[in-house]
């Protein structure tokens, strides 16, 4: 899969962090040796591992690596799975404990040479900290989260905003309030977009796919994961699972979910997370994707089922398309 996003000009893939999962730095550590350029957007928790310890991991796969490294902040929505590792923080605890753990990955990055960095929390007593200088800066914050909470950390922290996709004019007003919630710490942001998508030749050869798809699924299956997304304190999560009030069981046609031209919800049928997909033609994916940048966003986090195929269709044809535009960044060698 690694070899595949290289090859397909993608900047760079998610190693996703959670019980369900290989983990991520060692998965990457892992692909790093795959790939020449692509880099890694390593998903991790706070209050799971030391603020240092990861400052130190990041500045050394930066110099192993040549600088592909990226980072994905993961508070938790979840306070079971918190629990699983001995975390038992309330929901508003931890994104504070996130703010200090940020506090102190970039204090001990920026630290002089040979100057310890020393921080005092509620909830860390970081004391004369250093690690070795590195040429590579520290790799850009990637942080999501929908409540207050979370995103006052990400205005006095993050250098990415992440969502999972609504419509692009809902989108538009997050991201007024966020860029008005960073300019008030003196800061900016920058934004992405986490989707699923199934961009074929033509229309209906994508939404034939989506209803492959939703073939695939039983009623009992998408009861047991409405049963455990209830359970979830993250409002990011209300957000995606308030697409699907007032339906019960599963669709006749994937069509039923689509809540907005080309953006459709039957990924949130079975998962938690991002739960939209964008499906069409390479065409009308490119130009979602277009009207998803004149929203304001510039990174987007995509995926497809099954992963492998979905990237060549995209990459040969949505991606291409938007490369033609003048929308993709050069890919970095």
């Amino acid at each position: 899969m690694a070899r595949a996003a290289e090859e397909q000009h993608f900047h760079s893939v998610l190693t996703p962090t959670g019980t369900w999962c290989e983990d991520a730095w060692i998965t990457t550590a892992a692909l790093s040796h795959e790939t020449k350029r692509l880099k890694f957007l390593v998903a991790f928790r706070p209050g799971l591992i030391s603020p240092t310890l990861v400052a130190h991991q990041a500045a050394t796969f930066q110099r192993m690596t040549g600088g592909r490294l990226l980072l994905n902040v993961v508070t938790g929505g979840d306070r079971f799975e918190q629990g699983r590792f001995g975390d038992h923080l309330d929901h508003d605890a931890r994104y504070e404990r996130t703010e200090e753990f940020l506090s102190v990955v970039r204090g001990v990055t920026s630290a002089p040479a040979g100057q310890p960095f020393s921080f005092k929390g509620k909830h860390y007593d970081i004391r004369e900290a250093n690690i070795d200088t590195s040429p590579y800066d520290l790799p850009q914050i990637f942080f999501g989260g929908a409540s207050p909470a979370a995103q006052e950390v990400a205005a006095g922290q993050a250098d990415v905003y992440l969502v999972w996709a609504r419509s692009p004019a809902l989108e538009a007003e997050n991201i007024a309030q966020l860029k008005a919630r960073a300019a008030a710490r003196g800061r900016s942001l920058r934004f992405g977009v986490r989707l699923h998508v199934i961009s074929r030749d033509t229309e209906d050869e994508a939404w034939a796919m989506a209803d492959k798809l939703l073939a695939w699924l039983s009623p009992e299956r998408v009861r047991k994961n409405w049963e455990l997304l209830a359970k979830s304190e993250s409002v990011a999560q209300s957000q995606m699972s308030a697409l699907h009030v007032g339906r019960e069981g599963l669709p006749a046609s994937a069509r039923e979910l689509e809540i907005y031209p080309g953006l459709w919800t039957g990924y949130g049928l079975v998962r938690g997370g991002a739960g939209t997909a964008l499906v069409g033609s390479h065409t009308q994916v490119a130009d979602l994707i277009e009207a998803y940048h004149h929203a304001g966003f510039d990174h987007f986090i995509l995926s497809g089922q099954p992963h492998l195929e979905e990237a060549w269709h995209f990459g040969e044809g949505a991606a291409a398309l938007l490369k033609t535009r003048g929308l993709l960044a050069p890919v970095s060698m």
